[in-house]
């Protein structure tokens, strides 16, 4: 959530920063606000809505300088002002941009009013340019009088700030909050995520937590809350700028979906050798870890949690192993019992959600086995403090709305599930032919992709309509409510995905004409108790569209639309049947004319509580 980016240079940082607004544009699109050290002073500009609309007040009022900071907003505290927008600045002299939230803002602000500051936002951020600049006055360094600042903050937080009086450098902080530091040759940077940065290095520190940094033209600094020196290593990272770019495509949602393919076969390097899968790929302890493993308890959030809730089938099924799945917002909030040896695990796109993170860090003190993460993101908080890492190799997502991400985490997870289970009886047969499920995967998505078009006719029905149901059996049943949420996420239609046998149950009394109920259909053992759930809803007169395998015979009828599925293996057909619903809910979106890579009051990486 929000984009930071920051610069100090010898040539005009304008363009870099707003170029790395546009690559950060995803975290955060409600305000967008830059300050740079225009011949002494601080020149700020600022303005609601997306960048362009920055890019156009800049044109009609430029600014220079070699020193600078830009941000996107996503809002927490005030409303979508331009006054609430990003970067603020105090008495002329201190800017600030922030990420996350400032818990104890209140009392600070009560302080600073004390003292005759003068507040022209609602927001919890102008509160650390004040004080920085409170503890400027007496007579400390720019980086003294942020690490005094950070001392008094509860909450999470990346913050990066300049003083117009020190015209060679910025510091930057963070608990929580990603923060990453470029390399240059006579110029530095820093950004919340290396895709705003790519244009100008590959060279990268990551910053960790409590760090404090001070970066001029040619040194970076790190240090602690105490003061005391950090070392920290330089990444090379070899991703390309177009790495961030549409392309041939529309939407970066689109992109992504068609990208899936070579992201599950990515994902599988490594894992596999000689038709069996190896637990070392999670880490050395792994096969002591996963021989001693007698439960799993699996937390996350959005998609993520939909591919936990997969993951448990999978897990009881091929392992034996009870598993529970839990949403990271509820678990840290409640006392948690804690089975002797139970694995926690994990899913995040980015290593950086908040409520997971923070799920992670309880749980390490919590008397679990072991802590395994499964990510996207190899530098992530979540992926240093784990035990066990599965890494998916999606590449970078940039829509809002998680497509190849999730797909690669519901491969992940069925590999965990495999290699569990040969510690709990699984056969060198059966685990031979999971694995030759597992290798099907891609090739699968690439003909399920085929459907692309007949999808985007399909989905001109859907235009028109308030509500939609996504109906599912079996790890069906989350793949439903991921279809659901994909849909209410970029076209704003009311959509809720349900067990199919809870019908009779409640969801029943809402259909009608007008409810159209979309129902993943595989060929597989629950296919004749999904077929007279299927009857109950046409019964009713509601109108269905049943994604279905070929081999189920399933036929059109009037108010019945089958949309044929190529096979796809038992195992694999829950990451297979998420792609015609990500390419129903792109294509009502489009049809709409709705934002579909920066839905409205959306993040990709939810970095606040």
């Amino acid at each position: 959530m929000c984009g930071i980016v920051g610069a100090v240079a010898q040539r005009n940082i304008t363009p870099i920063l707003l170029e790395g607004l546009r690559r950060l544009e995803y975290r955060g699109y409600d305000s967008a606000g830059i300050a740079v050290l225009d011949h002494g002073s601080i020149g700020l500009r600022r303005s609601v809505g997306k960048v362009a609309q920055l890019e156009l007040k800049l044109a009609a009022q430029p600014l220079a300088g070699q020193l600078g900071i830009a941000h996107t907003r996503w809002a927490t505290h005030g409303g979508v002002t331009e006054a609430n927008a990003h970067p603020h600045v105090s008495e002329g002299r201190v800017a600030v941009i922030h990420n996350g939230i400032i818990e104890n803002y209140e009392i600070i602000k009560a302080e600073l009013l004390a003292k005759g500051y003068a507040f022209a936002s609602d927001t919890d951020t102008e509160v650390i340019a004040h004080l920085v600049h409170d503890n400027l006055k007496h007579g400390v360094g720019l980086a003294e009088a942020v690490r005094e600042a950070v001392r008094r903050f509860t909450g999470a937080y990346a913050i990066v700030v300049f003083d117009a009086q020190a015209p060679d450098r910025f510091v930057a902080a963070r608990i929580a909050s990603p923060l990453v530091i470029g390399l240059g040759l006579g110029e530095n940077f820093v950004g919340s995520d290396v895709a705003a940065l790519l244009p100008v290095t590959q060279r990268f520190i990551y910053m960790e937590e409590g760090d404090i940094a001070e970066i001029t033209r040619d040194t970076v600094s790190l240090f602690g809350a105490d003061g005391q020196r950090r070392q920290r290593k330089i990444h090379d990272i070899a991703l390309h700028p177009e790495t961030a770019e549409k392309g041939q495509y529309r939407h970066f949602m689109l992109k992504e979906i068609f990208e899936q393919p070579v992201a599950l076969a990515n994902t599988l390097q490594g894992r596999i050798a000689n038709g069996r899968l190896l637990p070392e790929s999670l880490g050395l302890r792994a096969p002591e870890l996963l021989r001693q493993a007698r439960s799993l308890h699996i937390v996350a959030c959005g998609t993520s949690y939909h591919a936990g809730l997969v993951g448990k089938y999978w897990i009881e099924q091929l392992a034996g192993l009870p598993c529970s799945v839990e949403l990271a917002s509820e678990y840290r909030y409640r006392e948690v019992a804690v089975p002797p040896d139970t694995l926690f695990v994990t899913l995040s796109q980015s290593g950086e959600t908040a409520d997971t993170l923070a799920a992670l860090r309880h749980a390490r003190g919590a008397g679990y086995l072991a802590l395994l993460t499964i990510c996207n993101s190899a530098q992530s908080s979540m992926v240093r403090e784990s035990d066990l890492v599965m890494l998916t190799q999606a590449g970078p997502e940039i829509g809002v709305a998680s497509t190849k991400a999730f797909t690669t985490q519901l491969l992940a997870v069925a590999m965990v599930a495999a290699m569990l289970g040969r510690y709990r009886g699984l056969s060198a047969e059966r685990e031979a032919e999971a694995v030759r499920q597992l290798l099907s995967a891609a090739g699968a998505v690439e003909r399920a992709l085929e459907m692309d078009g007949a999808i985007r006719e399909l989905a001109e029905l859907f235009v028109e309509k308030h509500h939609t149901l996504f109906l599912g059996r079996g790890p069906m049943f989350p793949i439903a409510l991921e279809g659901a949420l994909k849909l209410k996420e970029i076209s704003y239609i009311h959509a809720e995905g349900y067990a199919a046998g809870e019908l009779k149950h409640g969801p029943l009394a809402l259909i009608d004409e007008d409810m159209p109920v979309v129902v993943v259909a595989p060929n597989n053992e629950l296919l004749d108790k999904l077929k007279s759930n299927i009857q109950v809803v046409r019964a009713r007169g509601g109108r269905l569209f049943v994604i279905a395998d070929r081999a189920t015979g399933l036929q059109e009828s009037p108010g019945t639309t089958i949309i044929q599925m190529p096979h796809a293996e038992p195992l694999v057909a829950p990451i297979v049947y998420t792609v015609p619903l990500q390419l129903l809910a792109y294509h009502v979106a489009v049809h709409k004319g709705t934002d579909v890579d920066q839905p409205r009051n959306l993040a990709k990486s939810v970095t606040v509580e």
